[in-house]
């Protein structure tokens, strides 16, 4: 990931870097300085390189101090032994970077090229939007019913419109929200999350619009009556409860592993492995055989990934960001499921489906 860039001598000066302990360090996109992982190497890390200015030759050097939890970074930028800059870095600096990208190569004239010209085209217009839209309505009309499509319709926007709103919140730039017949929806963005906190608040949104969503309609159909209402609030909560399975590319997918990637020692791991074991234990326990197997493969998933975590370009999330993520995550598949256990007890058969679903 990135740690830090500055200006240094009229060019960029970049620091890359992950947990694993490894860094390298460009000037003007040119590789200065490497370090490979060492855990006895501790905080504090010098950076020395040489470059020309015509005959003379300049020494150069970057310290840095670095503690990954809580995330923290103070650095000196020196010339020929005097100080040219220093400073600090905190998570809300790595969270308001915008990620490098690399220039891409020049391509030539071919079919794929034409192709994905006129794709772009057809985005800059909005008409793929247009056509997936009206696919999705026609598929969920001759599924169930046109008053019922777009009411559904209307519940996918408000889950992606929550993730579009996180992505807002954070700086980043959305290309909208792009409706899949019977996949659900997309939230774009043109830009790269920087930390694992980005990943969770954003993935976790979407449900979290979707919640309120639900018990909204939970109000009207006390309200009204309406049955209409009542089985949209539990089919909205059916489909947000779904998307916080920690499965990827689904949104629990992504906030769990932020969790469990974020945790760097062996109880971490340990606890995050017991919370999972419990909830399986309690969706059987439940008669929720298919949310319980979905939680196993997922979790499964997850643990392989873990080792991996140290590679990550993302910075990690602190122990209170562990906290935070973990009892968002729990409250909110808590509510979700309470709505469908709510409904589930009418008696009514429409109403008692999404726990049956679980239950299969």
């Amino acid at each position: 990931m990135e740690l830090l860039s500055i200006d240094f001598l009229g060019r960029p000066l970049r620091l890359e870097g992950s947990m694993a302990g490894w860094q390298e360090l460009y000037w003007d996109n040119q590789v200065v300085s490497q370090v490979v992982a060492d855990s006895e190497r501790g905080e504090t890390t010098s950076h020395r390189f040489q470059l020309q200015k015509g005959e003379e030759t300049l020494l150069c050097e970057l310290e840095i101090a670095l503690i990954w939890q809580p995330f923290a970074l103070s650095y000196t930028a020196k010339l020929n032994g005097d100080v040219l800059e220093q400073g600090q870095r905190n998570p809300k600096d790595i969270e308001q970077q915008t990620p490098i990208n690399p220039p891409k190569a020049e391509r030539r004239f071919s079919l794929i090229g034409l192709v994905s010209l006129g794709m772009k085209m057809l985005k800059s217009a909005k008409l793929i939007k247009v056509v997936l839209a009206s696919a999705s309505l026609a598929a969920y009309s001759w599924l169930f019913s046109f008053q019922f499509a777009l009411a559904l319709i209307a519940c996918l926007v408000v889950h992606e419109y929550g993730h579009v709103r996180a992505m807002k919140y954070f700086g980043m730039k959305t290309k909208g929200i792009y409706l899949i017949p019977f996949l659900g929806g997309l939230a774009l963005s043109d830009e790269k999350i920087n930390t694992r906190w980005q990943d969770v608040v954003i993935s976790i949104m979407g449900p979290m619009f979707g919640f309120v969503l639900s018990v909204i309609l939970v109000l009207i159909y006390w309200l009204t009556g309406e049955i209409f209402f009542a089985g949209l609030a539990a089919f909205n909560a059916f489909l947000n409860l779904f998307n916080l399975l920690p499965i990827l590319p689904l949104d629990g997918g992504h906030i769990l592993k932020s969790i469990s990637f974020s945790m760097n020692s062996v109880m971490g791991l340990v606890l995050c492995t017991a919370a999972a074991v419990a909830g399986i234990a309690l969706s059987y326990t439940l008669g929720l055989s298919l949310l319980g197997f979905l939680l196993i493969m997922g979790m499964l998933e997850i643990l392989l990934e873990w080792r991996y975590r140290h590679a990550s370009h993302l910075l990690p999330l602190d122990r209170y960001g562990q906290v935070v993520a973990g009892i968002w995550y729990i409250a909110l598949v808590s509510g979700l499921i309470g709505i469908l256990w709510y409904f589930a007890q009418s008696g009514d058969a429409l109403l008692q489906l999404p726990l049956q679903i679980l239950g299969t």
